[in-house]
């Protein structure tokens, strides 16, 4: 229904002053973590509005979607073996580092936006990820090879379906051991090396059911949950030991 809304849109007179408009929609507004949650996908559609026609001599249309979630603290620490010992040496704090980020688009990003384009809107990895200096860039991809390591960063970039230059569809994965937060969805739409127009959405991630049971009492009673989390292993201890026992008897 929202799809076909979105089409109709495309009639409609725009009131903006652009040629073109990105318009986006996403197929879920939120992400519930539960106990068994394994992961999410989302659909992510949209089509650019116009008040003109435009002429091919204005150059490529293309989409850029990334994704990025709440930003996180890290501090990357240095190990160095000194007298037969691994021992942290320097550390660096990372200005910036979103906990999640992936890209879709209809190229590369490299292709469709020029360095200065990028940094500018953090757009890319090395972007993204930032230390406050250039000298400490070893670090800044220390980070974001763990990321990469364990899912939460993407470096292929996903293809985004343009058709007609019209309407766009793509699908991005969410692994896992993403954390709770805002996530920021924002859709980029580029002609001729320029970003002509943006559309920003938020995809809200929480934990719902036992895991948001646990996850409040671990952080705002930790006594109780200290409690709780004895009894069980003595409760876990005792059911081993008497089945055990019924076995050798």
């Amino acid at each position: 229904m929202r799809f076909f809304l979105l089409i109709l849109s495309l009639f409609a007179v725009s009131a903006a002053n652009a040629s073109e408009t990105v318009v986006s929609e996403l197929s879920k507004g939120g992400v519930s973590i539960t106990a068994n949650f394994d992961g999410s996908e989302v659909f992510i559609f949209g089509a650019i509005k116009r008040d003109r026609p435009v002429a091919a001599s204005e150059g490529q249309l293309d989409v850029i979607i990334e994704i990025s979630g709440p930003t996180i603290e890290a501090v990357v620490r240095r190990k160095e073996r000194k007298a037969g010992i691994w021992v942290n040496t320097d550390s660096v704090e990372v200005e910036r580092a979103p906990s999640f980020y992936t890209i879709a688009a209809t190229g590369e990003v490299e292709d469709l936006l020029s360095e200065s384009e990028r940094s500018l809107r953090n757009l890319g990895l090395e972007f993204a990820v930032r230390v406050a200096d250039e000298k400490d860039n070893d670090y800044r991809d220390a980070v974001i090879r763990i990321h990469q390591d364990n899912g939460t960063y993407t470096t292929t970039v996903t293809p985004v379906t343009l058709t007609e230059e019209t309407l766009f569809t793509t699908k991005l994965a969410m692994p896992s051991n993403i954390v709770e937060g805002d996530y920021t969805v924002k859709t980029l739409l580029v002609r001729d090396m320029a970003v002509i127009s943006t559309s920003t959405s938020i995809i809200t991630v929480s934990k719902t059911g036992m895991e948001k049971f646990l996850y409040t009492m671990a952080h705002e009673q930790a006594f109780l949950y200290g409690l709780l989390s004895l009894a069980v292993a003595l409760l876990a201890g005792w059911t081993a030991s008497e089945i055990f026992r019924r076995i050798r008897t």
